[in-house]
């Protein structure tokens, strides 16, 4: 039975398991090569099958993928066999023809709504639109373009980088349709998609998470 919860986790002996790892509420993505036991310990936690696959033939799915529970959006450097292997998931397929590689690190997305960065084209951001039928917000946070890494988000809640003004704040939680809160993943790590990996179950982070961070971010994914 799947118990919910925050959990602190490492793979590949580092606490930066959100540059290796994606989850939504159907399923996970694992690099291939991961052990049996750790996927294993990885389903438990999440309470969804994984998914092991390459993109560019990297493990480092964290940076160059975003995707809620109905699409996967993927860089243009993907292999064909790669997608071969994601459209098993019966998940939507979106490739984007942009030349930004690290998507996941531009895109913020849960079922409800998404947070792009200003870095990716009008054309690309309206395609985006136009196929996840989901409100999207454009925009900064504290200066910085890479909104993918400063936000966590499912579709009960988000973590985000601590120097979020009140004003983006609400911004965010009234298009992602969920509660949020300023968090640091791993000991005051603020860029907090590198060490969470989320889906309305669980929560897995890094085991360098602080006491007081687990709190806050059982909070804000209201686990």
């Amino acid at each position: 039975m799947l118990q919910k919860g925050v959990y602190k986790y490492n793979i590949y002996r580092t606490p930066n398991i959100g540059i290796f790892l994606k989850a939504n509420d159907k399923l996970f993505l694992a690099p291939k090569g991961l052990t049996e036991s750790k996927i294993s310990r990885l389903e438990s936690f999440l309470g969804v099958k994984c998914i092991t696959t390459s993109i560019a033939y990297t493990r480092l799915l964290g940076p160059l993928v975003a995707m809620n529970s109905n699409a996967i959006i993927l860089p243009r450097i993907i292999a064909e066999r790669e997608l071969e292997e994601l459209r098993e998931t019966n998940l939507e397929i979106i490739v984007l023809d942009t030349p930004f590689t690290s998507l996941g690190n531009l895109i913020a997305i849960n079922d409800k709504g998404m947070i792009v960065s200003p870095e990716l084209s009008r054309e690309v951001i309206n395609e985006l639109k136009d196929r996840l039928s989901i409100e999207v917000l454009t925009m900064n946070i504290a200066s910085y373009h890479q909104v993918g890494s400063m936000i966590v988000c499912t579709n009960r809640g988000a973590a985000i980088h601590p120097k979020v003004s009140d004003e983006q704040l609400e911004m965010i939680m009234d298009v992602l349709k969920v509660y949020a809160e300023p968090s640091t993943v791993n000991g005051g790590v603020p860029f907090v998609s590198t060490g969470i990996v989320a889906n309305s179950n669980s929560v897995v982070v890094g085991d360098l998470t602080t006491g007081p961070e687990l709190v806050i971010l059982a909070r804000a994914f209201k686990i």
